[in-house]
């Protein structure tokens, strides 16, 4: 099992939606950056965790847990004449784009800050900090586990 962090802008899409879906589950899609792609495509896989990150927004940080039910798969949105994800290179024989189904495993009761996070020791190496424009970035056993103390605390 690995361990990652997706950003999402919440007033796009915030953990808020992904409670309110059916199942509260939902398809991560949209991801238009060659090397978060590649994270998608070749490495996030069914059963990984992942932090549900709220970016781009007056107070960005942690807002819950989630995990992957479906491992990658091609973006739908890339065909999509309609989409703001179209993308006219993309073929079904070669797509460029890939998604991932994930699931609500827990909404945080307040949201852990990026204030807090920058401010511990312990996750000062964390690839937010050092690809802070990437939306789906690994984060180490060691750091879960130091978010998941924080949280706890």
């Amino acid at each position: 099992m690995n361990y990652w962090l997706f950003k999402s802008e919440p007033d796009v899409y915030g953990i808020d939606h992904l409670a309110a879906e059916p199942q509260q589950q939902c398809r991560w899609d949209g991801i238009r950056n060659y090397q978060a792609r590649n994270f998608l495509r070749d490495k996030v896989q069914a059963g990984d965790q992942v932090l549900f990150y709220h970016s781009s927004c007056p107070r960005p940080g942690v807002a819950g847990i989630m995990e992957v039910v479906k491992a990658a798969y091609p973006d739908p949105a890339q065909f999509d004449l309609e989409s703001d994800y179209f993308d006219p290179k993309a073929t079904q024989d070669k797509p460029q784009w890939y998604a991932v189904d994930v699931k609500l495993r827990k909404k945080f009761a307040r949201h852990l800050p990026l204030s807090a996070l920058k401010a511990h020791p312990d996750l000062k190496d964390m690839m937010l900090f050092r690809q802070g424009r990437l939306s789906v970035v690994p984060v180490t056993m060691a750091e879960w586990q130091t978010i998941e103390s924080m949280v706890k605390g």
